[in-house]
Parts: structure tokens; C-alpha cells; sequence
């Protein structure tokens, strides 16, 4: 995946309900705005693979201010990049119908898709793939739908292709692995190490 995370901050204006009428900007209806023009099927429980998606992952607010925490993720750049594009014009859009500054968002780069950085030194997908195989099992590649330590490493100068671990329902209250799993992940890891003595 390519990450960000974004910051909407929405400034409203307080008034006493009593005299409210075409004075009042309450900061919380705007945030729920600006969540609902993002598309509803791309949240991550609309999607799966490759798909990218827009999380929201906290929000608080009160008439005066709202706070929006987003995750960001695509495995492509280019749509990553119009993920991105799209929250700044809708916020735009915003900004043009209740006021210039109303809506704010802050968005950062977390981590990118370590395809590019692996590219070059494939043989070491091939080498994971040869150490599974030696243990018996055949590999299972599918797409990482969240973020690796390997992701940021590869970015640091040293390539790092993500190995299972044989957990099961990870981040969930059901998180889970067995012993049998973690003693494959040793052999694959051990047999890893014979094929660079």
C-alpha cells in the first residue's frame, strides 16, 4: 500500500440555538459533509485486494470545531495521489459554500507500496519462495492490505519482502496463531538464513 493520514478540521461558528437561524455554522454537520461526499464503498469494509480506501479512524467535535482522522491507503501512486486530490476539493468545495478556512486538511505521507524498492533485488522474493517450499507448503502471495515494518525498511535503503507469520484475524478481538504456525515461520526464517551462508 501507499499511506497517508489526514487531518480534516472543521471551524464553526457558535451561536445560542435561540437566534441560530442563518448564523450558526455548526462545525459537526460540516464534518459529517465532508464524510459523506467521499465515496461509501470505499471504505475498508467495501473493499479487498488491490483497492484502495478511505478510513475514518477517529472523529470529536462540538458546534465550534470537529476533528476527522483519516487513513489513506491505494497500492497504485496514481490513484493514491487522486485519494488525496479528492479530500482537498471536497474540502475546497466546502470552503466555497460555508466560507474560506472552514474546512482544513492536513495530509501525510506515512509509507509507500516497497514494489519499486523490491523490483530490483527480486531474488529475494524468489529465496522466500524457495524457503517456504523447502518446508513443505506452497506460497500464497496476495496483496498486504495495511502497513509492514518491511515497507518502511525498503524505503530505508534495505529491501524487505513481507513473510507471513500464519497468524489469523489480525487487529481483531480474535487475533490469533498457533504453535504449529510459528514453528513453520521459524523453519522458512531458518531456511532463509541457509540460502545466504
Amino acid at each position: 500500500f501507499n499511506a497517508a493520514a489526514a487531518i480534516v478540521t472543521v471551524h464553526g461558528f457558535s451561536v445560542h440555538p435561540g437566534s441560530a437561524k442563518n448564523a450558526m455554522r455548526n462545525a459537526q454537520n460540516i464534518a459529517i459533509e465532508f464524510h459523506q461526499a467521499l465515496p461509501a464503498f470505499s471504505r475498508p469494509e467495501h473493499t479487498e485486494g488491490r483497492e484502495g480506501f478511505f478510513h475514518l479512524t477517529s472523529m470529536q467535535g462540538d458546534v465550534t470545531t470537529a476533528k476527522l482522522g483519516y487513513i489513506v491507503r491505494d497500492h497504485d501512486a496514481v490513484k493514491f495521489a487522486a485519494r488525496k486530490a479528492q479530500m482537498e476539493h471536497i474540502a475546497a468545495c466546502l470552503n466555497d459554500k460555508y466560507g474560506s478556512g472552514t474546512v482544513e486538511v492536513d495530509l501525510r505521507d506515512s509509507y509507500y507500496n516497497m514494489l519499486e524498492k523490491i523490483q530490483p533485488h527480486f531474488h529475494l522474493v524468489e529465496s522466500a519462495r524457495k524457503a517456504i517450499r523447502a518446508v513443505g507448503l506452497e506460497p500464497i502471495e496476495t496483496p498486504v492490505r495495511g502497513g509492514t515494518d518491511g515497507a518502511t525498511l525498503s524505503y530505508m535503503g534495505l529491501p524487505c519482502p513481507n513473510l507471513g507469520t500464519g497468524g489469523f484475524n489480525f487487529h481483531g478481538p480474535c487475533e490469533c496463531i498457533t504453535a504449529e504456525k510459528m514453528d513453520q515461520s521459524v523453519e522458512i526464517l531458518l531456511g532463509l538464513v541457509d540460502l545466504y551462508k
